[in-house]
């Protein structure tokens, strides 16, 4: 009897200390999803007041007065290609540039700034921003490398109206 008790505190012990992941299962799905809240780069869902997916964007201060990060022109790639966030189902789009609940837009394309020789001040660029508060939803959706098929499953998310399984972030 004791070797049962130190067994089932030996498994116990290594169960609680074992990754500590969050992963919630979304059902309803053709193919379940699963949303892991695991350390890794984040997949950010996203809907704008306006059509800015051809603009660049940066973060600005909390209280919006100042841009605090900006992309260098080479920055404006993913995976070979640039950054444009990719399409998904119900006008939302999947972020591929590295946003946040305070992105703003410039008045500049993707193209345009790109082809910058160098980038501009960053009191220039501010006088850029076409909308400081774009965002209408952002959710996380978890970490971007648990999905084999992000855009197939992010849109079966949209399209089953399950999207707020991913955590929203408040856009205010």
């Amino acid at each position: 009897m004791p070797i049962l008790i130190y067994l089932i505190l030996i498994v116990s012990l290594i169960w609680s200390c074992g990754p500590n992941k969050r992963i919630d299962k979304v059902v309803g799905q053709p193919e379940d999803v699963v949303i892991d809240y695991s350390a890794g780069p984040p997949t950010l869902v996203y809907s704008t007041t306006k059509d800015y997916s051809k603009h660049v964007p940066v973060l600005m201060s909390d209280d919006k007065s100042k841009i605090v990060s900006f992309p260098h022109p080479r920055d404006l790639y993913y995976k070979g290609n640039i950054s444009y966030p990719t399409q998904l189902e119900g006008g939302y789009l999947l972020d591929n540039r590295g946003i946040s609940k305070n992105v703003a837009f410039l008045s500049l394309s993707y193209d345009e700034y790109i082809a910058l020789n160098a980038i501009p001040p960053v009191d220039s660029l501010y006088e850029l921003v076409v909308d400081k508060s774009p965002l209408v939803e952002l959710y996380n959706c978890g970490n971007r490398h648990q999905y084999k098929d992000e855009v197939k499953e992010l849109n079966a998310l949209i399209i089953s109206k399950q999207i707020k399984k991913c955590k929203k972030v408040s856009v205010d």
